[in-house]
Parts: structure tokens; C-alpha cells; sequence
């Protein structure tokens, strides 16, 4: 049997290994359109390769049908993926919040051991080769390539795998190019794609004067005046407009209804610990014992000295108050901006900065196969 893998990524380079552990006789090529597999493994994690989570459910993944990769996680669990890291020389490092990272905390030394092990098992590798187009002809499969502008063919491959992915970082050669051969040449349907776990750009005209400043937050996502979701975590404000941990994880469930031309908005808890009353009361309590000083020197005491007098700016507070000229309304204006400072959604940093691609192959044209399906 001879099998052509489009994509060398961590779908492709796992999906190789297993099919000649199963069989050894199967000839593979596998075809990546770098220098090098596994571009997108180096960049996770800032080099240190977030590979995993040992806590994986169903509920974890988005979709139209979720429950899709329920037959995965049944046959190739994390204890599966364990056993696998350690048959190739990697050895992991569970964190308590469940994130897996290598050891070695280094996404080169995946890499390096999933390539070798590609080659202790013979598997041919062909790099620098994208593949533009697939025909079949007698049950056999002919891969066309384009390569330093150069058309290729490839001949007489009884099965292939289109593990390409998606759009997402096409400064690695990230393409669509696998869907659309799926779509054009096999009858598939599609969603529309979207960039995913990426920034929001915002409608805040004073972006650029809170860039930089870092606070955990909690973030609700509202979506044509409804609230869709909630997620706490690192918030990041950009002179574009939001990122951070919770940013990129809301970002999964803002960017469709975005595409769709819907109203999508943030609102920003930048105290998620405290109820409303208390930070009012603390704020109360703040000004109250030290009357005399600069309102928003004192609010520098709570957050940060970018945001304190951007916060009296968007609440028409002037900026030389003292903090007993500062009334009851007003206080209640800034409470109301630290608990629930709303953003309007305008845009993405696109695929370019995306760690993820949404949509593309509807799941439901997507056969289970049979365990042990490349014996022959």
C-alpha cells in the first residue's frame, strides 16, 4: 500500500508514525511545504510547547458538533499520548492546571525526536512541496505540486491524508489549499473560516495610552446585546485593542458572529473578586480618608497609572480633581467602568497573528474509521 500525507504538522507527523507501527510494509510520503516539519509545534507555547492537556473532553472543543472528536479521545486518550511521547524519547511535564508541556520545556526537542523517529521508520520525507491539486483516476490517486514554481506530479497512491490545516500563520506556509482541493475535487462542503485564538481590535479611541498594561480580568463576551460567554484570565490592552490569555480564549466564540456582520461586545471586570459594593466601598473609603490628594493619584493605588486617568477621561472626570470635589456620581461612573467597561468588538489581528483557524470541513462528512484500518 502506498499512502501520500499532505501536511507535516502534529496531525501528519503522528498520523505517519502510527500507520508504519501498524504496518511496516506501507509506503509513505509524507509532503510539507517547508524546510522542516513540524513549523507550527515550534511556535506553540513561545517556543516551550504547550502539547497537551491531561483533563481533554469533548466540552473542550467548538463546533458545530463537539461530540465529533469523542471517538478520538476514546481511542487515543492521554494516557495513549503519553505511552506514545515516551515510544519516541519525550518525557512530559504535567502542570497542576492540567496544561502539558515537554520536559525539557523546549519545542525543538519534539520536534528533533518526532523527525527522527519519522526516519528509524522509513517514512519519506518531502519537503520544500505544496500541493496544489489531487486526481483520481482507477482508484488511484495523483498529487500535483508546485515547487520553486516548478509543476510535479506524484503517481499511484492508494490513500491520501489532507492534514494541512487551515490559514492560521501563513508566514509558515499555512494555506487553505487542502480544504479547497476537498471541496473542489471530492465533493465536500465547507463553513467559513476564521481566525481563532487571536486579538480583538476594538472601537477604544485611547488604545494607545493603555497599551502594555497586564491584568487578570474577567471577560463576557455579548453578542447583539446577549451574553454568550464568560472567561477569566490575563487581559492585555494593545494599541490595537485587547489580547492576553482571555482575549485569545473568548476570541473562539467573538470572531463567527463577527464575520456574520452581528454586534459583538466585551464587557471587562477588572475586579472579578469583589462584588460591585466593594469596590465602590473601597473607592468611598480611598477619597474619603485622604481628601485632599489627586483623585486620580489615589485610583494609581488600585490600577494602574495608565489606566487611572484614562478612566476619569472616559467619564468626563477632570483629572485635577481632589478626591473630596469627586461626587457620589462620579464614583459610582468609575465603579462602573472597573467592573463592567464595555468594548465594542470591530475587528481581528487575522490570520497573520492567529494560533487557530475556525471552520472549514463540516465534521459530518468526516468518516469514523475502523481501528487498525492500515493493515492490508
Amino acid at each position: 500500500m502506498k499512502i501520500a500525507i499532505i501536511g507535516a504538522g502534529a496531525a501528519g507527523i503522528i498520523a505517519a508514525i502510527t500507520a508504519k507501527r501498524i504496518n511496516q510494509k506501507i509506503q509513505i510520503d509524507l509532503y510539507d511545504a517547508n524546510k522542516g516539519i513540524g513549523k507550527k509545534i515550534l511556535a506553540s507555547g513561545n517556543g516551550r510547547c504547550n502539547i497537551s492537556n491531561s483533563d481533554i473532553t469533548n466540552e473542550n472543543y467548538i463546533g458545530e458538533n463537539p461530540d465529533f472528536v469523542s471517538y478520538a479521545l476514546k481511542q487515543f486518550n492521554f494516557n495513549d499520548f503519553e505511552k506514545f511521547c515516551k515510544s519516541i524519547g519525550l518525557l512530559l511535564d504535567i502542570k497542576e492546571t492540567n496544561k502539558v508541556y515537554p520536559l525539557s520545556n523546549e519545542a525543538k526537542s519534539v520536534v528533533n525526536l518526532l523527525e527522527e523517529t519519522l526516519i528509524s521508520l522509513d517514512v519519506n520525507i518531502i519537503y520544500e512541496t505544496r500541493i496544489i491539486d489531487i486526481k483520481k483516476d482507477n482508484d488511484k490517486f495523483e498529487l500535483i505540486s508546485v515547487s520553486n514554481e516548478e509543476k510535479k506530479s506524484f503517481k499511484d497512491y492508494d490513500k491520501v491524508l489532507i492534514s494541512s490545516g487551515l490559514a492560521a500563520a501563513p508566514q509558515l506556509n499555512a494555506t487553505e489549499d487542502g480544504m479547497n482541493i476537498a471541496v473542489s475535487k471530492f465533493g465536500h462542503s465547507s463553513n467559513i473560516t476564521y481566525p481563532s485564538l487571536v486579538g480583538l481590535q476594538t472601537d477604544f479611541e485611547l488604545s494607545t495610552k493603555v497599551q502594555g498594561v497586564k491584568k487578570e480580568a474577567l471577560v463576557a463576551l455579548y453578542v447583539d446585546g446577549q451574553k454568550e460567554k464568560e472567561i477569566f484570565g490575563d487581559l492585555l490592552f494593545t494599541k490595537y485593542g485587547l489580547s492576553g490569555f482571555s482575549i485569545l480564549d473568548i476570541s473562539q466564540f467573538a470572531v463567527l458572529p463577527l464575520e456574520y456582520y452581528q454586534d459583538v461586545q466585551l464587557s471587562i471586570n477588572l475586579f472579578p473578586n469583589k462584588n460591585r459594593n466593594e469596590v465602590l466601598g473601597m473607592i468611598e473609603s480611598l477619597f474619603k480618608s485622604l481628601p485632599n490628594q489627586s483623585a486620580v493619584l489615589l485610583l494609581t493605588g488600585i490600577v494602574s497609572n495608565k489606566l487611572a486617568p484614562i478612566i476619569f477621561e472616559i467619564n468626563k472626570i477632570d483629572k485635577e480633581s481632589l478626591a473630596k470635589d469627586i461626587n457620589a456620581k462620579q464614583i459610582r461612573a468609575i465603579v462602573n467602568t472597573l467592573t463592567n467597561w464595555r468594548f465594542k468588538v470591530t475587528g481581528t489581528q487575522g490570520f497573520q497573528h492567529a494560533e487557530a483557524s475556525g471552520g472549514g470541513i463540516r465534521t459530518d462528512e468526516v468518516d469514523k474509521p475502523a481501528r487498525n484500518s492500515f493493515n492490508s
